[in-house]
């Protein structure tokens, strides 16, 4: 299937090891792992992982029903099939997910696809999830806090980052489609100090990263706020 719309993500699609690096040093205490719990409990359920990447988080979900990994890069899919043999996982995209109506329970977006702005209206992704969304049935977006954090101080400082919004109008894109907006404040931890200048500088443009890797020299990591987006289907 070959998806037109697709835009490959800079940070994973641009250096995978690096990225893999960054998923490791997310949410060290948990805290964001409870949150998604609470907002949509997978166990014993059928759980998608929208934009499932490498299939770095595939494995977490273990006590589900089912496990499906839907991911658009295709360069990703061999690592996300190799991560674990519960997961099954295809090549889709938010608004291709080669699904059955009404054959899902739980919907998780990791920083894919849902970043409403004036430029950009997710609805066609958010109609093919409540296809395949049972009724009652519950998507998760996990988005960037741009007030919130240290993350997100840099966000606000980062060109870049402007296609996904710096103010409030996700939430209330969110807001006007009944979804509830959650805030999570969580953290980033690394083992070495290497492995942050990495992921810095893969996530930032280099003077920005340097700025703050220099005005804070000691520091293996950083205050992280999340929005959890949670939509539930009719």
């Amino acid at each position: 299937m070959a998806l037109h719309d697709f835009v490959p993500a800079a940070n994973q699609g641009g250096d995978p090891a690096v990225y893999e690096i960054e998923n490791e040093a997310i949410d060290p205490q948990g805290t964001l792992w409870e949150a998604l719990r609470r907002a949509a409990d997978w166990r014993h359920k059928v759980l998608v992982d929208l934009g499932c990447g490498s299939g770095y988080w595939l494995p977490k979900y273990s006590e589900s029903e089912k496990t499906i990994g839907i991911e658009p890069d295709e360069r990703l899919l061999e690592a996300a099939r190799a991560r674990t043999r519960r997961a099954h996982v295809y090549h889709g995209s938010a608004e291709h997910i080669p699904l059955a109506d009404s054959s899902v329970d739980v919907v998780h977006a990791r920083f894919a696809y849902f970043f409403p702005s004036e430029s950009f209206d997710p609805s066609a992704g958010l109609e093919e999830v409540a296809r395949v969304l049972r009724p009652g049935g519950r998507l998760v977006v996990i988005d960037n806090d741009h007030v919130l954090g240290e993350f997100a101080a840099l966000l606000r400082s980062s060109a870049p980052a402007a296609g996904q919004g710096r103010d409030s109008y996700p939430s209330t894109w969110w807001r006007e489609k009944g979804a509830k907006t959650l805030a999570v404040m969580s953290g980033w931890t690394f083992h070495r100090r290497t492995d942050l200048e990495r992921v810095l500088h893969l996530e930032f443009p280099e003077e920005l990263a340097q700025q703050w890797l220099s005005s804070h020299p000691e520091r293996l990591g950083l205050s992280y706020g999340y929005l959890l987006h949670i939509w539930t289907k009719p």
